[in-house]
């Protein structure tokens, strides 16, 4: 009786999320419930069951996120674990996190992961390497159907050493017909061609009425074209054009109103974070505790979780990810609401990368109210697409599993970085006058 009255006094789970180490000895069967506990803790699995063969060995790297022991030398398990240095405790559970979240943390998760390896096992030739299994954003992210060279991943560029394509391809959505020259989208596109860092400017023409003649567009530097939006969906505008021919797409709306200097900006901070989105206009979510729900606001706040992609640049692999790795469900949604497929990118961003967006600031002239009186522009004061969008928050989490999001007060503002140089040699001067 006094040993359960002792056994009582401690609770397992906290004692679990307070551990570095956990012992993982043999159930019944070589395998125990305690492995895949200690990694959702991010507890260090101590294994002592010789002979078990770990799940997904023949992808996964168990060495960097668990200690394998051996049953026989159980008294040697002690100092063997205070012999590790904290830089490699810390390697070992971040590890563990990567696993779990990567692998683990559902069934989906599992069952998907099995059929990869599977699929990986027949197709050879374009298999995975064990870089991309073991390391973030894992094996399921990185498809090989897109590539199977880790240079055409984003997430890869620090570890390989190399930086993106120098330029950039801006992608124009438009769904209102052109009908003069002075159109917000005629002065977009002027100032984005102009920039040192545009490889390209792709107009996606999703208006019902024909797009306009060649020689009604302004003539630019760089090459131009038109694409007709796949049957006019607003998710058109992240399919995976082979038009796109940089790693950076600049994705910007038809009443955008951004400078060639605001879009430099912007693309050099983006070549700092090749894998996230960075952009201008932010947004949040927070949890409404009176409704038990998600909440989307675009109220200004000392933090942001969401850049919009009206205004944003991001690796091409997004496109890719979007269409082929999200459900169709959700892309019919959006696109039947002709709505949240900016929420959505986000959602898909930070759930492969665990990591906020990137928001810069534009020059202090500038009010999101400056969008002209397009159909868009018109939905913003719209309550229903407000509600439409705080409904999508939640299905979007709901399928998730999670909230992907991640909160975030940084913003990256010329004007806070003052080189002590003369004004004429300042880099975005424009930006800086106010």
């Amino acid at each position: 009786m006094r040993e359960v009255n002792e056994l009582l006094r401690y609770d397992y789970r906290e004692m679990l999320y307070n551990s570095t180490f956990c012992l993982v000895p043999r159930g019944r069967r070589l395998g125990s419930f305690r492995f895949l506990e200690a990694l959702q803790a991010a507890c260090v699995p101590v294994m002592l069951s010789n002979g078990w063969e770990l799940p997904f060995s023949e992808i996964i790297d168990w060495n960097t996120a668990a200690v394998i022991g051996d049953e026989r030398l159980l008294l040697q398990i002690p100092s063997t674990v205070r012999s590790i240095h904290q830089d490699r405790i810390l390697s070992l559970r971040q590890q563990t996190q990567l696993l779990w979240e990567a692998y683990f943390n559902s069934v989906e998760k599992i069952v998907l992961t099995t059929l990869e390896i599977i699929q990986d096992r027949v197709l050879e030739h374009t298999s995975r390497s064990s870089l991309m299994w073991n390391s973030l954003p894992g094996g399921l992210f990185t498809l090989p159907q897109y590539s199977t060279h880790l240079g055409d991943f984003p997430f890869f560029y620090a570890k390989l050493g190399i930086k993106s394509y120098p330029r950039f391809t801006a992608i124009i959505h438009v769904v209102t017909p052109l009908v003069s020259l002075s159109q917000p989208v005629m002065k977009l596109l002027v100032a984005v061609a102009k920039s040192q860092y545009c490889a390209q400017v792709i107009v996606l023409w999703n208006c019902d009425k024909s797009a306009p003649a060649k020689h009604r567009w302004p003539t630019t530097s760089v090459p131009f074209i038109v694409i007709e939006g796949e049957s006019k969906v607003i998710s058109s505008r992240f399919l995976p054009y082979d038009a796109i021919p940089t790693d950076a797409v600049l994705s910007l709306d038809e009443d955008t109103v951004l400078s060639t200097t605001e879009v430099d900006f912007a693309f050099t901070v983006w070549q700092s974070f090749p894998e996230r989105i960075v952009g201008y206009p932010a947004r949040s979510h927070f949890w409404d505790s009176s409704k038990e729900r998600w909440g989307y606001t675009s109220k200004w706040t000392n933090d942001y979780s969401m850049v919009l992609t009206g205004a944003a640049i991001y690796h091409k692999y997004y496109h890719y990810l979007y269409t082929t790795y999200l459900p169709a469900s959700l892309r019919t949604m959006v696109d039947q609401m002709s709505n949240c497929e900016d929420i959505l990118m986000n959602f898909l961003v930070s759930s492969v990368t665990k990591l906020p967006p990137i928001k810069v600031t534009q020059k202090k002239q500038y009010k999101e109210t400056m969008m002209g009186q397009s159909s868009r522009a018109s939905r913003w004061a719209d309550p229903d697409h407000f509600a439409q969008r705080q409904t999508c928050m939640n299905k979007f989490a709901n399928w998730f599993g999670t909230m992907p999001l991640v909160h975030s007060q940084m913003r990256l503002d010329p004007v806070l970085f003052k080189d002590q140089v003369s004004i004429l040699r300042k880099k975005y001067r424009e930006i800086e006058r106010l």
